[in-house]
This record gives C-alpha cells, structure tokens and sequence, in this order.
C-alpha cells in the first residue's frame, strides 16, 4: 500500500504470528490483566505504552489473546475513560510541538509542509470521529486548543 503524503511504497516490517488462542507460558490469568491494564490506563499511561509494560515487563505478548477483549474495551468495561482519542491526541501533540519549532524557525519550510500534513491528518480523522459519534459534532481543532488538551 502506498504512502498518504508520498510517493512511494509503505515500509515493510515483521508482523505477529496469526495465533488464535493465549501461549501456555503466560503466568498471569485474564482478571489480574485487566486490572493491570485499568490500573495503567487510571494513570494516564497510554495504551501503546501498557502493551510495552506487559509486554516485556510481565511477559504478555497480546491482551486480547488473554482477556477477549482489548485494551479499549477493558478501560471502558472499568469506566476509564479518555477525554480524545489517543491517535488524535498524539497528532496533536505532534503539531503542537511543530508549531514551536516553526515559530521559533520561521524560514523553516520543510517542517511547515509537514504542520501542514499533520493538520490536515488531524481534520480527517476528526471528521471521522464526529461521525461515529465519538467526539461532538461542535468540536474544532485550533493550534491553541490543541495545545491546552494535549500539555
């Protein structure tokens, strides 16, 4: 599959093993990692950061595999919850700190084509979460309220 802003193919890389049911070796049972995830998750971990945290702290390869269900659904079946999505909220951190670039780095036009290609990543997705109902329909994004939800 290509590239969204390039163009050029996508970058390969391994992928995991299609494997339908929990290796034997993991010690933990399903409840102990859905309380270590909601605990994580009440932190403010992210969910990309808890998949490394058991992954290669308590030796548990996929959550979905142990519990049925991802990390999604575990937060939401505890009651956590997140005020963004975590991709947009990523994307917005990620402009965030390219506007600080720019503003200090004006004549740098490199890095506003790519504040451009965020921004408009940022919009779509946005505009796919307003349809799903997952963020409100009077949400907008701004450089400024970007900065005020992500810090």
């Amino acid at each position: 599959m290509s590239r969204m802003h390039a163009r050029r193919r996508g970058r390969s890389g391994s992928k995991r093993p299609l494997v339908e049911k929990a290796p034997g070796w993991v010690q933990q049972s399903p409840s102990e990692v859905k309380d270590m995830v909601a605990k994580m998750a009440g932190e403010g971990v992210s969910m990309a950061k808890i998949g490394l945290i058991l992954r290669d702290q308590h030796a548990v390869p996929n959550v979905k595999l142990i519990t049925g269900m991802s990390m999604k659904e575990i937060c939401l079946e505890k009651g956590i919850e997140t005020r963004l999505p975590e991709d947009l909220s990523d994307l917005m951190r990620t402009a965030v700190r390219l506007s600080g670039h720019i503003k200090k780095n004006p004549k740098d036009r490199h890095n506003r084509r790519g504040m451009q290609l965020v921004e408009s990543k940022i919009r779509r997705l946005a505009k796919y979460y307003k349809h799903e109902g997952i963020l409100p329909e009077g949400w907008s994004y701004s450089i400024a309220t970007a900065a005020l939800q992500v810090e």
